[in-house]
């Protein structure tokens, strides 16, 4: 009898514990003699360029929207606000790189391996990144908050800058409770428009808030598919993003919606400047995105997506931008 409990215990202490983490990823060493330094491709990957067409497509519709009127074109003041939209937006994803990355969740991440989660870099140095692209951002529109006198619009930057933060971010971030869809829609789409429209001729005509609510819409989109690849490594990690709050099935239905509602926009005010039709060349790649949300069968695929309905956001804010200014 003791015999055979001493072999229960040793079989019982000789398992093998279940792998945890992303199984796709190599193991990466904790010892940080045996981890690569990372490369300049690492850091360019990790800014995501597939979703700087987000901060592009408000501006340009914000800057259309400003030459509806007889006011000139303030190229410099525009060139400006792209370097806010674009600032925040490599901003934000060097933050959500440091922010997950020593929270563990993208330990859980299927896909290329971040910065910080790989080990690759220092998470410090990941967040000095972070924080010198929201600075640039902040210069950038401290310098349009001064050619225009709209020193109000200092707290409109702060608070961005604190939108973007506390996506991933502090000790409750948005971002894990289902909300970060709220928030890209208010700051990459209303805000992100509208203030570009307001501090080239201020005011704000109707075709900017209709603009910005399409541009808004994409964004969400663009999250959605994101957020859609990664739901079970977000599930396990306990990261509550919409997407794993609603499941799979209202999330293929919600990217269809948020990807389609900005054409329906496009042929409203296509009634009203002819050029706005155009938008729905936009469209194919949308519908190739929106194919592949609901028959993927791997979630690589989904990346695919994401970078289509970046294309396609970028696209619709350029038709929008020449049937403005036309």
């Amino acid at each position: 009898m003791a015999g055979s409990t001493r072999k229960k215990r040793k079989g019982t202490g000789s398992a093998k514990q279940q792998p945890r983490g992303n199984p796709q990823k190599a193991h990466v060493s904790r010892d940080p003699r045996h981890v690569e330094k990372a490369t300049a491709g690492d850091w360019i990957g990790a800014a995501r360029l597939r979703t700087l067409p987000l901060a592009v497509t408000p501006v340009l519709i914000g800057t259309g929207a400003a030459l509806l009127g007889d006011a000139p074109f303030h190229w410099v003041i525009a060139l400006a606000c792209l370097v806010v939209a674009v600032g925040l937006q490599i901003g934000v994803n060097y933050a959500n790189d440091y922010s997950d990355g020593i929270r563990g969740t993208d330990d859980h991440r299927v896909g290329p391996a971040r910065l910080t989660a790989s080990r690759r870099v220092r998470p410090r140095a990941v967040l000095t990144a972070a924080l010198g692209f929201f600075g640039i951002a902040a210069l950038a529109g401290l310098a349009i908050v001064i050619r225009t006198g709209q020193w109000w619009m200092l707290l409109v930057g702060a608070a961005c800058i604190v939108a973007a933060w506390f996506y991933t971010g502090g000790r409750r971030p948005y971002g894990y409770f289902g909300l970060g869809e709220l928030f890209v829609f208010v700051f990459f789409g209303l805000v992100a428009t509208i203030g570009t429209t307001w501090v080239q001729v201020f005011d704000v005509p109707q075709e900017a808030w209709f603009g910005a609510v399409g541009a808004g819409l994409l964004a969400c989109a663009v999250l959605l598919a994101n957020n859609l690849r990664d739901i079970d490594q977000d599930r396990a990690a306990g990261k509550r993003t919409l997407t794993v709050l609603i499941g799979r099935r209202a999330t293929q239905a919600l990217f269809t919606v948020f990807v389609i509602a900005p054409f329906a926009i496009a042929a409203l005010l296509a009634l009203f400047y002819p050029i706005a039709w155009l938008t729905l060349l936009a469209l194919i790649a949308g519908a190739c995105a929106i194919l592949i949300v609901w028959t993927y069968r791997e979630a690589k695929e989904l990346v695919v997506a994401l970078a289509l309905t970046s294309l396609t956001s970028v696209a619709y804010g350029a038709f929008l931008f020449w049937a403005f200014a036309a």
